[in-house]
């Protein structure tokens, strides 16, 4: 009966002390837990990797060979019927731009009526001068007749009398009078023929000069593409606002339609400073984004950087003094063309290994920069060196460890 009163005892004595440690151990666990609860602010965790050093710029694409496609000139304001999309692909002869031909139709028919009547007044004038001259060649004959005719008298009348000689005489100074102004009419009646007919010919030629440029003009209401490629309609300021014509707009004389850039000249074209500048070198490469091709990311490289500095007007006070910058692009793309906006990126420097973190995970708390580091229960200051940025990364080179929790808001600022 002892035996099992001890065994009792010695049984309720291990439950208990088993009972004591659960419950220390939850208690511990349950103190552990409530010292290493998740941070209550968006936290980067350090780890190291490969910090990129880049420059990150904007450009244009430009095209440094291009055919611009105009409206035809000298033919006054015209309406545009048809005009192909801005960034469709064209063939050589596929038809770009077309007018609306019904006034210089009207001119052309004008013209023909003109040069008609022209020439008709060619012919009647050369057929009355031939007339003319007949009469007159005529006259000047018969003149001639008359002349020895009287000459003829005049010597027979001298023969018989004095008095008859003399009266002859007068007779014979008539007719040559009358021979002279005869031969003069005949010239001046072939000269006013030949100037008449030189006028006429003169109103010919214009007329036919007019027929031809409004026949030319006929033909170029329809603005074919010289050679394949993709079309670029160019913003013209028009009807109160900049921006390519389009169907139904008027247009006047050579006014610029559209570009076809030759794809193999694209060019990207920026503007960098003097301290960016220094860090960039032909042949570098980049990677490029353009905006209106978001789908894709191209690949260039840099072919020349400005030797001289120019002023940008377009920055605002004080006017920054930029260098021009032109990179080749590596990849054809039909969707290319002039104007579209470029994201360059250049990577100037790799450095393998390292810890960085993002730029709004440091701050600078009374002239030292610091991170605030989770340790477990709150985020704790801490001071670091910050080596470089980049973009949104700041490469570390001391105060920081892979495996850290650095807050990247500042958590002594009230929400």
């Amino acid at each position: 009966m002892k035996w099992n009163v001890r065994s009792l005892i010695k049984e309720r004595r291990a439950i208990g002390v088993g009972a004591l440690l659960l419950a220390a151990s939850l208690g511990l666990f349950a103190y552990v837990r409530s010292t290493r609860r998740e941070p209550n602010l968006p936290a980067y965790q350090v780890q190291r990797s490969e910090f990129l050093d880049v420059l990150q710029f904007r450009g244009d694409v430009k095209a440094l060979k291009s055919v611009t496609i105009s409206a035809p000139p000298d033919v006054g304001m015209l309406q545009i019927l048809k005009i192909s999309p801005d960034g469709s692909q064209v063939k050589k002869g596929d038809v770009v731009a077309e007018f609306d031909p019904s006034k210089t139709k009207q001119e052309l028919d004008q013209d023909k009526s003109v040069l008609k009547s022209a020439d008709a007044q060619i012919e009647q004038a050369r057929a009355q001068g031939k007339l003319t001259d007949e009469e007159d060649t005529t006259a000047v004959m018969k003149a001639r007749f008359d002349v020895e005719s009287t000459k003829l008298d005049a010597s027979k009348s001298e023969i018989l009398s004095k008095i008859d000689g003399a009266e002859s005489q007068l007779k014979v100074t008539d007719a040559e009078q009358s021979l002279r102004q005869a031969e003069e009419k005949l010239k001046a009646d072939r000269a006013k023929t030949t100037a008449t007919v030189d006028a006429y010919r003169h109103a010919s030629g214009k007329a036919k000069f007019d027929e031809e440029r409004a026949g030319h003009g006929l033909d170029s209401m329809v603005l074919k593409a010289p050679n394949d490629g993709t079309i670029s309609l160019i913003p013209v300021w028009h009807s109160g606002s900049e921006s390519p014509f389009k169907a139904g707009d008027q247009v006047w004389s050579g006014a610029p339609i559209a570009e076809l850039p030759d794809a193999s000249s694209l060019r990207i074209v920026a503007h960098v400073d003097e301290v960016e500048r220094g860090r960039l070198h032909l042949s570098q490469p980049a990677t490029l984004q353009l905006d209106a091709i978001a789908d894709r990311q191209f690949t260039g490289k840099i072919v020349s950087i400005g030797t001289i500095a120019s002023m940008d007007f377009s920055a605002g006070w004080p006017f920054p003094r930029n260098f021009t910058l032109d990179l080749a692009i590596d990849q054809n793309d039909p969707r290319l063309r002039p104007g579209m906006t470029v994201q360059i990126t250049v990577i100037i420097d790799r450095i393998p290994n390292s810890i960085s973190i993002p730029t709004q995970a440091s701050f600078v708390k009374s002239g030292r920069t610091v991170a605030y580091v989770w340790n477990g229960s709150k985020f704790a200051e801490r001071t670091i060196q910050i080596e470089r940025r980049s973009r949104d990364r700041a490469l570390i080179s001391s105060g920081l460890a892979p495996g850290d929790r650095v807050a990247l808001k500042d958590p002594t600022v009230a929400p």
